[in-house]
């Protein structure tokens, strides 16, 4: 196995300034994972994921989602999601610009890319489906799944995997049946895991220091979870 490079980078969406980070083999990068952390940004670890994935031979690459970096005030973090989700066109271009920027650092010798996400980034990294971005595979965590732009007929590239946990109180069953309605319509290639029982979160050790009963770590999801995301890398990366 090759070394590991690491970077920290600056890099913009219109005139927002935003913080990169990527870990990717020394050469010869399998494909390029973009990296959508959860509603409170990027963290260490986002940044653990990003080192994990180049140790399997991935580029993975954290985005930034406001400009701030990882935010520890939940509620200004709610009120500038909510800000950047007012504009679905922009939300989703806030991502793509993301994309460009992994294309552009990234070692490839390929154009193969991926979106995976956690929470909002679940949900940012449906987006980026939903837009046709021509990516191979899209891989949401306990996102949420409702959109205010569902997909169109055809529109859809990327192959789409969703991780989500039966009891998740964010997702209730109705957003699941309309999710799965619309993944129907638009003809999109999509595999949906249900873990029953499972909450918010689940990916996350650090759900139960949290004081929500929405969010809870449960390992058996978590090792589940990524072992079909690794399956699916395996499928879509030949």
């Amino acid at each position: 196995m090759s070394a590991i490079e690491i970077q920290n980078f600056v890099y913009y969406h219109d005139d927002v300034e935003l913080a990169g980070y990527i870990a990717q083999p020394s050469h010869d990068p399998r494909a390029g994972i973009l990296i959508v952390p959860t509603i409170a940004g990027p963290s260490p670890r986002m940044h653990e994921r990003a080192r994990w994935l180049a140790s399997l031979g991935y580029s993975g690459m954290v985005c930034d989602i406001y400009g701030k970096g990882l935010m520890s005030d939940l509620q200004e973090a709610n009120r500038l999601a909510r800000q950047l989700r007012a504009d679905p066109q922009y939300y989703r271009a806030r991502f793509r610009c993301a994309l460009d920027e992994l294309r552009r650092r990234s070692q490839l010798t390929n154009p193969q890319l991926a979106a995976i996400g956690y929470c909002m980034g679940g949900e940012a990294v449906l987006e980026m489906a939903r837009g046709g971005e021509d990516i191979a595979l899209v891989v949401s965590f306990h996102g949420l799944l409702a959109t205010p732009m569902p997909a169109q007929k055809n529109t859809v590239k990327a192959r789409i995997l969703v991780c989500h946990g039966q009891a998740d109180p964010l997702v209730p069953p109705k957003q699941v049946r309309n999710f799965l309605e619309e993944m129907d319509i638009s003809g999109a290639n999509c595999h949906m895991h249900i873990y029953t029982g499972v909450v918010h979160g689940f990916t996350d050790p650090d759900s139960d220091t949290k004081p929500f009963d929405a969010v809870q770590y449960d390992a058996s999801a978590d090792r589940q979870s990524k072992s079909a995301m690794l399956s699916m890398f395996d499928e879509v990366f030949e």
